[in-house]
């Protein structure tokens, strides 16, 4: 997709941290340059940005484009349960778009639920965050058995190995995707821990996409630091994504495009 079809919609803006993965949140790190208190959960004036229309009636979203939800928050932080029908109810309006959100709170997913939900919105993806191994044992059954149609896992910051065989991520899952910690305060990501969830991915057969390095980067034993401007480009440089569709088995093989590396979930 090219940059015009893709649109955030943070809809609230301030979040609670709950797990590890949370310690140095990058929102909290910018609020904190304009002294903006991270924890107070509120509504943005884009709320109803979906529902906009410009002067001759026609939508500010356009249909076909992919909006990025909450990208600022979690659209299931508990301070906002009083406002997510609302937000629901403009997805479900708006099924022309294809609506992302990413989640470390997949166990309030059924908190405001439509009534209509059914197993999930086509044009709905919910993706669920697992930065360590109890995180992972924690929310992957859960986010398994949750009634979502597009399912992606989503490593970042990936703080430690993490083993996803127990959980038959060829069954259910669209697409894993890889990333270290950015900020001065980042824990290192190792490059044998992004490897071998890819090793799980390929017996999967599961799209796998290695999307930054981090901050910090361990490979070979050896510790790299990496300024913010070269941690995308050297994850891409390792050239190891892998789309099961345009079978790309082995890691000397080129991924092809940014566009092919992912399934519903720009890498």
């Amino acid at each position: 997709m090219t940059k015009s079809q893709w649109q955030t919609w943070n809809l609230w803006h301030g979040c609670h941290k709950i797990s590890e993965g949370c310690r140095n949140c990058y929102v909290y790190r910018r609020d904190a340059k304009y002294d903006i208190d991270s924890t107070l959960v509120r509504k943005t004036k884009n709320f109803d940005l979906p529902v906009q229309k410009k002067r001759n009636g026609e939508y500010k979203i356009p249909a076909g484009t992919t909006v990025h939800v909450c990208f600022t928050s979690d659209f299931f932080v508990e301070e906002a349960d009083s406002w997510r029908r609302e937000a629901w109810e403009m997805i479900r309006l708006r099924s022309d778009l294809e609506f992302l959100m990413i989640t470390k709170r997949i166990d309030r997913l059924n908190v405001s639920l439509p009534d209509d939900w059914g197993d999930g919105y086509e044009h709905v993806a919910i993706c669920c965050t697992v930065e360590n191994q109890d995180r992972a044992d924690y929310r992957l059954p859960i986010y398994k058995a949750a009634p979502v149609k597009h399912k992606t896992i989503i490593c970042e910051p990936l703080l430690e190995r993490i083993d996803l065989r127990p959980y038959d991520i060829g069954s259910w899952v669209d697409q894993v995707i890889i990333g270290g910690e950015s900020g001065n305060e980042a824990r290192a990501c190792h490059f044998d821990w992004v490897l071998d969830i890819r090793e799980t991915c390929v017996e999967n057969n599961v799209s796998f996409c290695f999307r930054q390095t981090g901050a910090k980067f361990v490979k070979d034993g050896r510790l790299y630091h990496l300024r913010r401007e070269l941690q995308q480009s050297q994850a891409w440089k390792a050239n190891i994504n892998f789309n099961p569709e345009a079978g790309l088995p082995r890691r000397d093989q080129s991924h092809g495009s940014r566009e092919d590396a992912g399934s519903r979930v720009q890498c």
